[in-house]
């Protein structure tokens, strides 16, 4: 049975499947209530690279949108060092606000463009 998050997810994806003709790679951004992962996946679905707030430990409260912050920022600095700035953000059926914007704008600022 699909579900109505199942179809918001593929119907973004099929959105950037259909525009993406340079073959960039994706960022899929996975949330959940205490963390947020990033993937680097290419065209065939082979992950090239990935950062989460599993990777990492703070030394005091942090909110969930500086945890995203840091995400996007040490992913960016990953994806950097592999030779990949061009890339799609595919923010799968999560809403762009809060922790998924928030780790968007990290990846722009450290340097990736999508």
């Amino acid at each position: 049975m699909i579900t109505k998050y199942d179809r918001r997810k593929f119907r973004v994806r099929n959105k950037i499947a259909a525009n993406n003709k340079s073959a960039r790679p994706r960022i899929s951004v996975f949330r959940s209530n205490k963390n947020i992962h990033a993937q680097l996946i290419n065209i065939e679905g082979k992950i090239l690279c990935a950062f989460s707030t599993v990777n990492f430990k703070e030394d005091k409260k942090v909110s969930g949108i500086e945890k995203a912050k840091i995400v996007g920022q040490e992913f960016a600095k990953i994806c950097l060092t592999n030779g990949i700035k061009e890339v799609v953000f595919d923010k799968g059926a999560y809403l762009y606000n809060g922790r998924v914007k928030a780790l968007a704008e990290a990846c722009r600022e450290a340097g990736l463009q999508f």
